[in-house]
């Protein structure tokens, strides 16, 4: 009975928090959702559109493939360096598009569908350059440790852009499974827009995927920046379950089943363990009348457990300040990924009109909301510092992100090339704002105990991921939904 009210106080607490934020209009969730995306426009590669918004930025990259014949120009830098990752890149992509899918009316009321949709294709016009071989797909491009070792603006690197790529003989299942779901979930958004292109990333998607299941392997190559630690049966399931969902095929239905983990009971969900949002995503088509994927929704239901305060089997910690902690190192990955599978769930309730239960406790959908929303507030604001990780945002922000072409002045101010030796010296060290506003990136955030300290040096705490806002923008379209039926002003 103790632990009952214990729970039913935590909640009532976060609901109260929560929709005092609303009612009091201390967040512009649409001035937030808008620059979450644009983010995304600066860490472009390639040759730069006319409609390009992030302004200081300037081509890049151009040359990527040449050693190897290949046009490889295009795609995401991941995060503050200069290199292109293929695992992280196809799960921004891949969650991108699942929040573009179920919040599409949102984002178009916001004005940024268009905007979403762009991202998108950023990534999958170089998934379709990167896969333009059968059972071939370049992964990686740019060599870390020497772009690690350089502070240069993407413009300027003069680093070796090392290619590399897996084949039957060098599989990569993770890598491979990864960019078939990104490829499947991108064929849907595109599907009545632009339906030949949308067929081309099917085709790409179901090549993609018999590839990595055909070839079974880990590929070792990103290490030790991108180790997959959780194997590739995950990304399996997880590209079986967009191609489900894309094509409706019995093929990808029976897959799941006869490959399906059960037991696989996780309280993360990030660009290596793809777990927890296989079985949010088959928990909705279960909702809807896919009796074969019953399994998924105990174990969803488990997932969303280990996160809500006054939880019996929660698993994951908070901040004193109340921030989703799992581990050092950009920790507010893990917060926004969260943040979208409890909106997504809470969704899935609300139009059943179910409640979850946590051993013996209960929650209803708004509870779920409620603390997913209180997470996206700690991050625009609402936390012990007042600081808002969303740069740009607010009018206190992290003044210094670990990213070289935001750190140094842009290539249209000053032309002349700034060499690596030079970047480290004159910008990399100096203890001032960045020259340019890396508007809408989230930041790595602040510690188990919400300490923060702006200083680019601090990378864990001040390096931008694409991936961080990837799963952001979907949490944050339905958080301007739910504004604009309470306040009204949309």
């Amino acid at each position: 009975m103790a632990k009952a009210m214990e729970a039913l106080l935590a909640v009532v607490l976060l609901l109260f928090c929560g929709e005092w934020q609303v009612v009091r209009g201390e967040f512009d969730y649409r001035d937030a959702l808008s620059k979450s995306i644009l983010f995304l426009e600066a860490q472009r590669s390639g040759k730069l559109p006319q409609s390009q918004r992030v302004k200081w930025r300037g081509d890049s990259g151009l040359t990527d493939g040449k050693l190897q014949n290949v046009d490889l120009a295009g795609g995401y830098y991941d995060a503050g360096d200069n290199v292109k990752y293929g695992l992280p890149m196809a799960f921004t992509i891949t969650t991108l598009a699942w929040g573009t899918l179920d919040y599409g009316k949102e984002l178009k009321a916001a004005g940024e569908i268009q905007n979403a949709r762009d991202a998108i294709r950023w990534g999958t016009d170089y998934f379709l350059k990167a896969s333009a071989t059968p059972n071939e797909l370049w992964v990686q491009v740019g060599d870390p440790q020497a772009d690690h070792n350089c502070w240069e603006r993407p413009e300027d690197m003069d680093t070796p852009r090392s290619l590399y790529k897996i084949d039957k003989d060098t599989p990569g299942s993770e890598i491979a499974a990864e960019t078939a779901a990104a490829l499947a979930a991108s064929s849907i958004v595109f599907r009545f827009t632009n339906p030949r292109y949308s067929h081309l990333l099917l085709q790409r998607s179901q090549s993609l995927f018999s590839f990595a299941d055909r070839y079974k392997g880990t590929y070792g190559g990103e290490c030790p920046f991108y180790c997959s630690v959780s194997g590739y049966n995950d990304e399996l399931l997880w590209a079986a379950s967009w191609l489900y969902r894309a094509t409706k095929s019995s093929y990808y239905s029976n897959y799941i089943i006869q490959h399906d983990d059960v037991k696989a009971y996780v309280n993360e969900f990030n660009w290596d363990l793809k777990y927890a949002g296989v079985q949010v995503l088959l928990t909705d088509l279960y909702f809807q009348g896919e009796a074969q994927f019953s399994a998924y929704r105990s174990n969803a239901e488990r997932f969303v457990c280990s996160l809500l305060p006054g939880s019996p089997i929660r698993s994951v910690k908070t901040t004193p300040g109340g921030l989703l902690y799992v581990r050092d190192g950009a920790n507010t990955q893990y917060v926004t990924s969260a943040a979208f599978l409890m909106a997504r769930y809470s969704d899935l309730l609300s139009a059943k009109k179910r409640t979850l239960s946590c051993g013996n406790t209960l929650f209803k959908p708004n509870d779920v909301m409620g603390f997913a929303k209180l997470q996206i507030d700690y991050l625009l604001g609402r936390n012990p510092l007042g600081i808002s990780y969303m740069v740009g945002y607010g009018s206190k922000y992290p003044r210094q992100p670990h990213h070289r072409g935001a750190s140094v002045v842009s290539i249209h101010q000053q032309p002349r090339k700034i060499k690596c030796i030079e970047g480290f010296m004159n910008w990399f060290h100096k203890d001032s704002s960045n020259p340019n506003t890396l508007i809408g990136a989230i930041v790595g955030g602040p510690d188990k105990y919400d300490r923060f300290v702006d200083l680019r040096t601090k990378s864990s705490m001040l390096e931008p991921t694409t991936y961080i806002n990837s799963p952001l923008v979907g949490v944050l379209a339905k958080l301007y939904r739910m504004a604009c039926k309470t306040n009204r002003q949309c």
